[in-house]
């Protein structure tokens, strides 16, 4: 699966520790992740991290068009809702195309770590079966 990691500046040692925790499921998918959010990642747990802009530079929007793309299985966002975001309309477009799409997305560490606990087992698993319908159609 191709899970977006995104923290805001006073949620990314929670990334951190959610990425390091839930590092053996993790390393079986390819994560994209905004800019100092995915270098922190890869610096402080080695795990492979396809980076875009900073999110207000328009890392929020680069990860929103994978989504509209289908090409995006699970969302963590993990924000600070007690910091006003300079970018906060990137945020909710974000926020707002998951929920079009019906992409799984957490915006907190208690959601981060049931989705990921959930991917373990299996529970995402109707993401991989929906693509593969959908390809098996195209293809007749």
């Amino acid at each position: 699966m191709n899970i977006a990691l995104i923290a805001h500046d006073r949620k990314k040692k929670l990334m951190i520790e959610l990425t390091t925790a839930y590092r053996e499921i993790l390393k079986e998918h390819t994560l994209y992740a905004t800019g100092t959010t995915g270098l922190r990642i890869i610096e402080e747990t080695g795990l492979a991290v396809h980076r875009f802009k900073s999110g207000p530079l328009g890392g929020d929007q680069q990860i929103g068009a994978l989504i509209s793309e289908d090409k995006i299985d699970m969302v963590i966002f993990l924000r600070d809702p007690l910091a006003a975001q300079p970018h906060e309309p990137d945020v909710t477009a974000l926020i707002r195309l998951s929920d079009v799409y019906e992409i799984p997305l957490a915006t907190n560490i208690g959601t981060g770590e049931i989705l990921l606990r959930g991917l373990g087992v299996g529970f995402a698993d109707w993401r991989t079966i929906t693509n593969e319908v959908e390809t098996k159609i195209l293809d007749i």
